[in-house]
C-alpha cells in the first residue's frame, strides 16, 4: 500500500510539473477606420484589427498606413507584468492552469490634408511656374535649329573609313 501511494504521489508531482499551463501573450492592434496596414519593428504584420502572439516585451516601433490619411509612426511600450519576473515567471509556468497576458492598443488615423500632400502640391507650383514662363515679356517662339552633322545618331554607321 505504501508503494502505491509513493508512486501516486510521484505521479502527481511529475504531472503537475510536465503537464502545467502555459503562458498565452497576445497583442490587438485597432484603428480608427479598419484595415489600416501595420508594422511592427519594420515587419508587417497585417491589417486592423488583428490579434497577433508576441513573444518579447520592450519597445515596439509601430507604424500604421491607409491610403488617404497620413501615416502615423509611434513607439509602443509593452512592460511584462509582474508575474512574469524572474523567478515569479518559473511559478507561472509550472501553474496548472493558461496565464493570459492580452494587450490591447487602438490608434486614431487623422485624414490627409490635401495642402500637404506632396505630389498634388509639386503639380500645382508646376502648372503656376509653367504659365508663368510662358506669360514672360521675354518668353520667345522657340527655334529649331539643325544639327552639325547630319549623320544619324541612332542607327549604326554605314560610313567607311577613307585611306
Amino acid at each position: 500500500m505504501r508503494t502505491i501511494g509513493k508512486g501516486l504521489a510521484w505521479a502527481a508531482a511529475v504531472l503537475a510539473i510536465g503537464g502545467g499551463g502555459c503562458v498565452e501573450q497576445t497583442m490587438k492592434v485597432d484603428s480608427d477606420p479598419p484595415g489600416a496596414l501595420v508594422y511592427l519593428n519594420q515587419q508587417e504584420i497585417g491589417r486592423t484589427p488583428l490579434t497577433r502572439d508576441f513573444k518579447w516585451y520592450g519597445d515596439y516601433d509601430v507604424t500604421l498606413r491607409l491610403e488617404g490619411y497620413e501615416t502615423l509612426k509611434t513607439h509602443q511600450k509593452v512592460i511584462a507584468p509582474a508575474w512574469n519576473w524572474v523567478p515569479l515567471d518559473l511559478l507561472a509556468e509550472l501553474w496548472p492552469f493558461p496565464v493570459r497576458d492580452q494587450r490591447y492598443f487602438s490608434y486614431k488615423l487623422s485624414p490627409l490634408d490635401p495642402a500637404k500632400d506632396e505630389a498634388s502640391g509639386l503639380l500645382q507650383r508646376a502648372d503656376y511656374l509653367k504659365g508663368k514662363l510662358e506669360s514672360s515679356e521675354f518668353t520667345r517662339t522657340p527655334t529649331t535649329r539643325k544639327s552639325a552633322t547630319t549623320r544619324s545618331t541612332t542607327g549604326p554607321s554605314t560610313e567607311t573609313a577613307k585611306p
